[in-house]
């Protein structure tokens, strides 16, 4: 499946496209909202993984409705190595099925990764993330997946 297009500010407010991560594997993670403990516990695991992701080719960029500044912030407190993405409107997360009912019926951003191959095609993707350990598993299914 060809993963959706988007074009959307990075913490520093440069615009982005899944087209800037061509050739490259992607690992493109959704998230609810910047330093909440388990959006926290997921960001730090990925970035905890992010070296050895970095050997595998790959790249992470995470996804939510915050704000670029709020992004800016997160990122410089917990020293996350990778790109976050602002979506305010909605619609790539939309794009991506990662909005939905959560607990108690409300709706809202569902916690879900994707892995992107270099040729633009989702290979994998998790519904439902646990966030503790969630970087070893992305660590793991990629080494599969690229055949290191």
């Amino acid at each position: 499946m060809k993963a959706a297009d988007f074009s959307l500010p990075d913490q520093d407010g440069n615009a982005r496209t899944l087209k800037d991560f061509a050739g490259k594997w992607l690992v493109l993670y959704f998230y609810p909202k910047d330093d909440t403990p388990g959006c926290t516990v997921e960001a730090c695991s990925l970035r905890d993984a992010n070296d050895e992701l970095i050997a595998l080719g790959a790249q992470v960029v995470g996804i939510s409705k915050d704000d670029t500044d709020s992004h800016r912030k997160f990122k410089a407190k917990h020293q996350l190595s990778f790109t976050l993405l602002s979506d305010p409107t909605g619609k790539t997360i939309e794009a991506y099925g990662a909005w939905g009912k959560k607990m108690f019926g409300r709706e809202g951003i569902l916690r879900k990764t994707f892995i992107i191959n270099p040729q633009g095609e989702i290979v994998k993707t998790y519904g439902r993330v646990t966030p503790l350990g969630h970087g070893d598993q992305v660590i793991k299914d990629l080494t599969q997946l690229t055949n290191a």
